[in-house]
């Protein structure tokens, strides 16, 4: 009994940490996490429609970017998305995206 309350006790401290440090990350860490899945969703999207990564690369060379890092990162997701033999809807690419993302940012911290 006491080894069960004492089990339990950690996994409950062990949610309220998990919590804390997601809600530590920036507004500006949970955007670029954002955006990056919406880059990817929209690769995917190309890629299961037909379009070649030449064709998706230079559409987006034609978008006008807030960033300047933003579109050297945009070829750099959608090269990756074509590389990869993943046949997953848009909407799986981008949830797995942004959740990858916000884990790959708590971990740096």
């Amino acid at each position: 009994m006491r080894t069960l309350v004492l089990t339990l006790a950690m996994l409950f401290l062990a949610g309220i940490s998990s919590e804390s440090q997601a809600k530590a990350l920036s507004k500006n860490d949970r955007f670029v996490c954002s955006w990056g899945s919406g880059v990817a969703a929209g690769a995917q999207e190309s890629k299961l429609s037909g379009i070649t990564l030449y064709g998706a690369r230079n559409r987006l060379q034609t978008h006008k970017f807030h960033q300047p890092w933003m579109r050297m990162t945009a070829l750099g997701i959608t090269e990756q998305t074509y590389n990869s033999a993943s046949r997953l809807k848009p909407a799986e690419i981008k949830q797995t995206y942004y959740e990858q993302c916000i884990k790959h940012e708590l971990a740096r911290r």
